[in-house]
C-alpha cells in the first residue's frame, strides 16, 4: 500500500497554495483564488477536482498542515480537512514548534508565512539570510549569523500598487505588469510598466542593500513569491528564487510536530 500523503495549504490573502507532499518530495502544487464567501464544500470541491486531475486519490491524504493570513479562512479549510480527507490539520500558530527564536518586540505579531519561509530556508541555505517574499505584500525579512528571527520590513506589493495607481488616475487605463524594453517609455503603456516594473526592482535592491548593511554583507538573499519570479531577470543581489518556499516550510514543521 502507498504510504499517505501530507496535503500542505498555505492561504494567502490574494491565493492560496496548496501542495501535496509524498515523505520529503513535492509531487504536485496548486493555487486557488482566495475568497472568504467560498463556502467550505466549495473549497473541498476545487481542491478534490484538481487533486483528481493529477492522479492523485483523495483517499491517500493522511494528514494535513495549514497556514493562513486570514483568520476567518482557517474554521472553512479546518471543516475541508476534517469532512472530506478525514484528517485533523495542524494549524501553525502559537504552540507550534518550529525551532526559530523570535527576536521581534512581540513575536505573536509575526506572520505564520514569515515563520515557514524561515524554517525553509534554514534548511538549505547558511544564515545570514535575507527572505524576500513578492506576493500581495512586498515582504523582506531577516535572520541573524546565529538563525535568529530579527523581523524585516513590509510595504505594498507590485499589484495592490498598480491597482491603486489606476483606480485613482483618471487618464491612465490598466496595463499588463510585465517588463518594457527601455526604462524611458516612449508611450503612456510603456511609461507605467516602466514605473512599476523597474520601481519596485530598485525599491527591491534599495532595501536589500540596507539589510546587508545590518546584518552582513555576506547575506544570502533567497526571494520567493509570483512577482519575484517576473522580477528576477533585473534583481542582482538575489543569490536564489524559491517558489514553494511557503509549502517546504509548512512540511518541516509538520514533520517537527508529529
Amino acid at each position: 500500500m502507498a504510504d499517505p500523503l501530507l496535503l500542505a495549504i498555505d492561504i494567502g490573502n490574494t491565493s492560496v497554495a496548496v501542495g501535496v507532499y509524498d515523505g520529503e518530495d513535492l509531487v504536485a502544487t496548486f493555487r486557488i483564488a482566495t475568497d472568504q464567501d467560498n463556502l467550505p464544500d466549495e473549497y473541498a470541491i476545487l481542491l478534490l477536482s484538481l487533486l483528481r486531475t493529477r492522479d492523485i486519490e483523495p483517499s491517500r491524504v493522511g494528514a494535513a498542515a495549514l497556514s493562513s493570513t486570514v483568520p476567518p479562512l482557517i474554521t472553512t479549510f479546518m471543516q475541508v480537512c476534517r469532512d472530506y480527507f478525514r484528517v485533523e490539520p495542524l494549524i501553525i500558530g502559537t504552540g507550534v514548534r518550529t525551532g526559530i527564536r523570535v527576536r521581534y518586540d512581540n513575536p505573536r505579531e509575526v506572520g505564520a508565512d514569515r515563520i515557514l519561509h524561515v524554517v525553509a530556508a534554514l534548511a538549505k541555505y547558511k544564515p545570514p539570510l535575507i527572505i524576500l517574499d513578492m506576493g500581495t505584500a512586498l515582504v523582506l525579512d531577516a535572520v541573524s549569523r546565529e538563525g535568529d528571527y530579527l523581523g524585516g520590513s513590509i510595504a505594498p506589493g507590485i499589484g495592490i500598487s498598480s491597482q491603486a495607481l489606476f483606480a485613482r488616475a483618471a487618464m491612465l487605463r490598466r496595463v499588463s505588469i510585465e517588463r518594457p524594453e527601455s526604462v524611458i517609455g516612449k508611450n503612456t503603456v510603456n511609461s507605467v510598466q516602466s514605473g512599476l516594473y523597474f520601481g519596485y526592482v530598485e525599491m527591491v535592491m534599495g532595501m536589500i542593500r540596507r539589510f546587508k548593511a545590518e546584518i552582513g554583507e555576506d547575506a544570502t538573499v533567497i526571494a520567493t513569491g509570483g512577482y519575484a519570479q517576473l522580477l528576477m531577470p533585473d534583481l542582482e543581489s538575489v543569490d536564489s528564487f524559491e517558489p514553494n518556499l511557503n509549502l517546504d516550510g509548512l512540511r518541516r514543521v509538520w514533520e517537527a510536530n508529529r
